[in-house]
This record gives C-alpha cells, sequence and structure tokens, in this order.
C-alpha cells in the first residue's frame, strides 16, 4: 500500500475509530496477541515471545523515519537478544514485495511481519509512522512511541534496559 492509499484509507476509518477506541493500547494494558507471517514465511505468535522483552515496531517502506530507525533497532536488537530481548518489525502494507526490499537494504536481522489486512495496526491504534510499543516479560505493555526522529533510540535503548533489569 503506498503512502496515498494509506492516508486515504485512515481517513476512511476515522469516523469508525470512536466504537473501536478501547483496542487502543496504552501503557499498562496486556498487550493485544496476534499471529503474523514473517518474510521468512513462518508464523510468528507474539505469545511465544512471553519471558522476553519486546519492541514491536510498526512500520511501512514509504516511511524515510522507519527507514532510518530500522538499523538502529537492529543494534539494540542484536546487543540484547542474549538478555532476553526481541525486536518483530510489522510492516502495515500488507505486501511482501516492498517489506523485503527494505529489509534487504537495512540488513536488519529482527523477525520482519507483515500486517496483510491492517488488524494489528487497528488493534495497536496506529496514529503515526513508525510506531513502537514495548512489551515487558509478562505481556504488558510499559512503553509507547509514535514517531521517529534522530536520538529517540536512546529512549528506547534506557527502557529495554530497565526492563531486562526487573
Amino acid at each position: 500500500m503506498n503512502f496515498a492509499r494509506w492516508i486515504v484509507m485512515a481517513a476512511l476509518l476515522a469516523p469508525l475509530s470512536a466504537p473501536f477506541s478501547a483496542l487502543a493500547v496504552t501503557v499498562n494494558d496486556q498487550a493485544p496477541d496476534f499471529t503474523l507471517k514473517s518474510l521468512e514465511g513462518t508464523n510468528l505468535r507474539l505469545d511465544e515471545y512471553k519471558g522476553q522483552v519486546v519492541l514491536i515496531n510498526f512500520w511501512a517502506s514509504w516511511c524515510g523515519p522507519c527507514r532510518q530507525e530500522m538499523p538502529l533497532l537492529d543494534r539494540i536488537h542484536q546487543r540484547y537478544s542474549d538478555a532476553g530481548f526481541a525486536v518483530l518489525g510489522v510492516n502495515v502494507e500488507g505486501q511482501i514485495a516492498p517489506a523485503k526490499e527494505i529489509a534487504d537494504s537495512t540488513g536488519v536481522t529482527f523477525p520482519l511481519l507483515i500486517d496483510e489486512n491492517q488488524r494489528v495496526a487497528e488493534v495497536y491504534d496506529l496514529e503515526a509512522m513508525p510506531s513502537s510499543v514495548l512489551v515487558d516479560r509478562d505481556g504488558v505493555v510499559r512503553y509507547v512511541h509514535r514517531g521517529y526522529k534522530p536520538g529517540d533510540e536512546a529512549k528506547y535503548l534506557e527502557v529495554v534496559k530497565q526492563l531486562i533489569a526487573e
């Protein structure tokens, strides 16, 4: 889905957002479980990561800040994976080709998942691209960040370290 289609879809769904506002994920909520297909073709389920700290990063290929942020998230993923930390990149476009192109160009090593019908994005109530949700070992949302600008990864790192230490 290109940027224009995303904006149109968001505009069309906006009037429907009030009845679904209970689905919005906030700090201290249980992270809604989901199962999505990875670029490698395997299904990954969030609940399989219970016991680990997980950063769920919602992104799109048309999003410049997403492409800028992905290698930085990958460094955090690589550095702390042995301590029980994982990053799951959720592409909201629903198409494998653009996601694979970005994966190849950025060289990220964390799993990239395809949200084919944008159902997970809807449940997590995305308002900006990229958006990141940090989930603790018990599956509780502990930090939500919308958008990205250089330096934001320092806050991710701070929260990741705190959650790993708990």
